[in-house]
């Protein structure tokens, strides 16, 4: 029962600023309410990419008002949303001399590595920043998942050390992670050349082509229907 009260509390927080959002979204007076959004969003691990876009385009208009903090904790949980494009858009509405920040252009480096897949990069440069990074709980899951995301996409069996690679996770870690994916996702855990691991990944239309062929030659069945009482 003491666990319910909170939850109620954040339900009624999050329909409050999306009404507000919603009714009137370029009233300055909303600005205190949208920045602690961002915050009740870190702390509860949620996301709302139409209030942080509201709060962004507010700070458009009211410039000596906008918290860098609020902003770099913005563009984190932007980037924990990927592949959605929610960088992009949070970072179009930030001026140039805020992105001169250094903790900002940190952030730029990182989207960056992640969507063109350069884990190996990513990690080293994550590492070296853990301050800006580690205020937001759940980030380096979340971007493990986008890299299992990436890695399925483009593999049809990947080496055990490129999933190491993507994830950063290595040892023990790797082998819980591999076993959660095995019995949730689809894996499949053969024996490469060596001593190395082989993953199969599941099949899609991306890391499969006949797939995409066969997807894309085949005819939707409400389109049959309607030819049969032409043919009639």
């Amino acid at each position: 029962m003491g666990r319910e009260q909170p939850s109620q509390s954040q339900s009624q927080m999050s329909y409050t600023v999306e009404q507000l959002v919603a009714v009137n979204p370029y009233n300055p007076d909303i600005l205190p309410d949208l920045e602690n959004y961002v915050n009740e969003q870190v702390s509860s691990q949620t996301y709302s990419l139409e209030a942080n876009l509201c709060l962004l385009r507010l700070y458009q208009f009211e410039p000596e008002r906008m918290s860098t903090q609020i902003v770099a904790r913005i563009l984190i949980k932007a980037l924990m949303a990927m592949p959605a494009p929610d960088f992009s858009l949070c970072l179009f509405l930030i001026p140039e001399r805020v992105q001169m920040d250094e903790q900002f252009k940190t952030l730029i480096v990182l989207s960056h590595y992640l969507e063109t897949a350069k884990f190996r990069q990513f990690c080293d440069e994550a590492a070296k920043n853990r301050h800006i990074l580690d205020v937001v709980p759940g980030f380096e899951q979340a971007i493990q998942k986008y890299a299992v995301n990436v890695l399925s996409l483009t593999y049809q069996k990947v080496p055990r050390t490129v999933i190491a690679e993507a994830t950063n996770i290595e040892g023990v870690s790797l082998d819980k992670f591999i076993e959660h994916h095995v019995a949730n996702s689809g894996w499949v855990v053969t024996k490469g050349q060596g001593k190395g691991q082989l993953v199969s990944l599941p099949s899609n239309e991306f890391n499969h082509p006949d797939l995409k062929r066969s997807t894309a030659d085949s005819i939707p069945l409400e389109h049959i229907t309607r030819i049969f009482p032409v043919l009639g």
